[in-house]
């Protein structure tokens, strides 16, 4: 879990690096990231 979150938490830096430097696509892939790795974590937690 706390691999999952640091992953998170990487991949939120880099969505807001990307946003502020214009890359939209990269943006947009690490929200993707994101999403995926929040979705394992609250999979994780159910259970």
């Amino acid at each position: 879990m706390k691999d999952l979150t640091k992953q998170y938490e990487l991949a939120k830096q880099d969505s807001i690096e990307f946003m502020r430097s214009g890359q939209i696509s990269n943006y947009l892939n690490a929200l993707l990231e994101m999403n995926k790795y929040k979705r394992l974590m609250v999979a994780i937690a159910a259970n």
